[in-house]
């Protein structure tokens, strides 16, 4: 039986397996597990004003932006809340309100 790691935010060592990622049933706090070894190689996503991004932010979008595959934009000024940071060409995944889940490129929003 493989040792689970301690919540880096509570320390708790009570954390589970949800897939891809690790769970803490104390705080609620999600992580993936290649975090769990440290935070040397983690890259930094920054919005469009150069702020540090974390998962759990709320940042609202600085450009309208077309949704590829449909006649659908999300305006300038939509708060999206609770963002979560993803590797790949799209930086953060996210529910807009009207919209649903998609993906967004950091360099279109502000903290």
């Amino acid at each position: 039986m493989s040792e689970l790691p301690n919540c880096p935010k509570c320390n708790s060592p009570y954390t589970y397996e949800d897939g891809a990622l690790l769970n803490c049933p104390e705080c609620g706090h999600q992580w993936s597990g290649d975090q769990a070894g440290g935070s040397a190689n983690q890259k930094v996503v920054r919005d469009a004003n150069g702020n540090e991004l974390a998962d759990g932010d709320t940042v609202t979008v600085i450009k309208d932006l077309k949704i590829k595959g449909s006649s659908s934009v999300v305006k300038v000024g939509t708060k999206v809340k609770n963002i979560r940071l993803v590797d790949g060409d799209h930086d953060i995944d996210c529910k807009i309100p009207g919209i649903g889940a998609m993906g967004l490129k950091s360099e279109f929003v502000k903290k």
